[in-house]
């Protein structure tokens, strides 16, 4: 299993939209509104690397809102 989280920043006042849309989407555990540089951060998990990357391109970036997208593999060091 690979999680990663997914630092997003939105157009003004869509937030909690954003949030709410994402938190829907399987595959995402935990998608919580901000502050800071980034508006939303969303916890996702997958089976591969490529499978994450699916999720975040044809799911998560596909959600009205959305300006620009960060994600952060988790790693076990």
């Amino acid at each position: 299993m690979v999680q990663a989280y997914i630092l997003i920043q939105t157009e003004v006042g869509k937030a909690s939209a954003v949030a709410e849309s994402i938190a829907k989407i399987p595959g995402v555990i935990q998608a919580e509104d901000v502050t800071g540089p980034y508006d939303v951060i969303v916890r996702a998990e997958a089976d591969t690397v490529d499978a994450l990357g699916r999720l975040v391109v044809a799911k998560v970036q596909q959600v009205e809102g959305i300006t620009r997208t960060l994600t952060c593999p988790v790693v076990h060091l």
